[in-house]
């Protein structure tokens, strides 16, 4: 079954050098350096924004290419993609988008992988207010609780199904405010319109002040996050570059570090 790195020989617009640079953190990852200096444009999951930002960082220091990310809930992004919109690369936080654009005939055959697998939380900027077993979602000792959409973003689903999960769906839904995307969600809960809601692990730095409750995984389906490589993309150096550093053991580690668990 063809690759990437089979569709990275196929490429005959650009000249690939592959090499190994050592880390101080004893990894080793593969570069991809062509002879001009490329850019990338990447749909990304508004869950995936601190990871990405540092991925960025990491690949522009190792490479001469650029990386331009666009953030948004999953659905939005891929309704963006459908209706033309021109990225190269679609990092989802889910499988199922990806795997449509692919179907559809908008997305390369065979460059689909997932690059991560997310962790739900429920978090409060307030110390104290959530429970380490969640059951402020029992007591009710709150006015509004925070989700990401729930027909477009799959943390707003797996908030969802927690919630039913918990047999509470139904009695919350009155006190439910949900956000745009992820980052609004959180914005929500930082500025008081609402006390408490379901973001993504991710989004939390481990020194961020509050209290949590990491929601266990069996009361979601798992969030698994798909990569793949749009046609927009299918000869652009850059782009088929940066997928192959998403699969590197110092880009796992990033991700990793993040909260995330990887394939």
């Amino acid at each position: 079954m063809p690759s990437i790195q089979s569709t990275l020989k196929r490429n005959m617009l650009i000249t690939l050098i592959l090499f190994i640079i050592g880390l101080g953190s004893g990894y080793y990852f593969l570069v991809f350096l062509p002879h001009q200096a490329g850019e990338t444009r990447i749909a990304v999951a508004a869950n995936f924004r601190a990871p990405m930002e540092r991925l960025i960082t990491l690949f522009q220091a190792q490479v001469s290419h650029k990386v331009f990310a666009e953030y948004g809930a999953t659905g939005q992004l891929y309704k963006q993609i459908e209706n033309g919109e021109r990225f190269d690369i679609f990092l989802a936080a889910n499988i199922s988008h990806p795997q449509l654009l692919e179907q559809h005939g908008q997305a390369v055959p065979n460059t689909y992988f997932v690059y991560a697998v997310g962790k739900l939380v429920l978090w409060s900027n307030q110390p104290d207010l959530v429970d380490a077993q969640g059951e402020i979602l029992r007591t009710g000792q709150f006015q509004r609780l925070a989700i990401a959409p729930i027909e477009e973003a799959p943390y707003g689903k797996a908030a969802k199904q927690t919630l039913e999960k918990l047999g509470l769906w139904e009695s919350l839904w009155p006190r439910v405010v949900q956000g745009i995307d992820l980052t609004h969600t959180h914005q929500l809960i930082v500025e008081g319109e609402a006390q408490l809601g379901f973001l993504a692990l991710s989004q939390l730095e481990p020194t961020q002040p509050g209290s949590q409750w990491i929601v266990p995984s069996q009361f979601y389906k798992p969030l698994e996050s798909g990569a793949i490589l749009l046609k927009q993309g299918e000869n652009n150096g850059a782009a088929l570059a940066f997928l192959v550093f998403l699969k590197s053991p110092p880009a796992k580690e990033i991700i990793e570090a993040f909260g995330y668990a990887v394939p």
